[in-house]
């Protein structure tokens, strides 16, 4: 059965292995496409290796075994053939190299950014800061979830829409607008990484890092910490839903609103 597996993972379309979440996702970025094309770029390139390769080995195994009776050549070198085996890893490299460079430098642009959005991570929730725009909030892992994880909760995780990949406040950001994202943390290193939106960097503390995503389709897109931070880092998840810039301003209004109602009231309340 294994073996069928792998002939299929080599013989269908790359559609059809992302379907089955086999392959990387292709993602709704600019830095997620153009990472998911490298990345096919050095898998087609390895698997032309290996068929080159195996093929010539088995080919030998076969044909030029002793049991047919042939006779092993006896030389010593080959001036020509560390020639050709020095010069194509070379060129490999070459092609490999120019995409890669053009993405790293692109990714690494954030300049031109229409939104700036400060994400600190703690143990074990997220706060985001949109600069220009005043508002602030925590993000952390929703009650249902959060309850249903306990031990002994009595609670069938499998009725849990969305089990450990929820959360109480969402991040809303516009499509087709870049985003620059200031990323550090108040405790250990954390990780923000949603696949979707090609990105994944560390929130150290005392340093900020950055990092830029421009969605193109609407949608939710989920993601989680990706770097060990405690007994808790399971459960830290990103839910970032992508809005058209109309609703997105909206969205805004409804935030700066809310906040201005909470700050009425506990000034009333002294």
């Amino acid at each position: 059965m294994k073996k069928i597996i792998y002939l299929l993972a080599l013989i269908l379309p790359t559609q059809i292995l992302a379907d089955w979440e086999v392959n990387m996702p292709r993602g709704v970025t600019p830095t997620s496409e153009i990472a998911y094309d490298i990345h096919m770029l050095m898998f087609w390139i390895t698997v032309v290796i290996g068929i080159l390769v195996f093929g010539a080995m088995i080919y030998s195994i076969i044909y030029h075994r002793k049991s047919v009776g042939y006779q092993p050549a006896k030389f010593h070198e080959s001036t020509k053939v560390e020639i050709i085996w020095t010069v194509i890893p070379f060129l490999i490299l070459v092609v490999c190299a120019i995409p890669a460079t053009k993405a790293l430098i692109m990714m690494e642009d954030t300049s031109d950014a229409g939104i700036t959005l400060k994400v600190t991570g703690y143990q074990w929730m997220w706060e985001y800061e949109y600069l220009e725009d005043g508002v602030n909030f925590f993000s952390k892992i929703d009650n249902k979830s959060n309850n249903a994880r306990r031990l002994n909760s009595g609670k069938d995780v499998n009725n849990v829409e969305n089990y450990l990949r929820n959360v109480d406040n969402e991040v809303v950001l516009p499509t087709d607008t870049k985003v620059r994202l200031l990323l550090t943390a108040s405790d250990v290193i954390h990780a923000w990484w949603v696949p979707e939106l090609g990105g994944k960097k560390d929130a150290i503390p005392g340093y900020v890092n950055e990092m830029w995503i421009k969605i193109k389709e609407p949608g939710v897109y989920r993601g989680a910490c990706a770097e060990l931070c405690g007994k808790d880092h399971g459960f830290m998840p990103i839910v970032v839903r992508a809005v058209p810039k109309l609703e997105y301003d909206k969205w805004v209004s409804l935030k700066k609103d809310n906040r201005v109602a909470e700050s009425q009231s506990q000034n009333i309340g002294r």
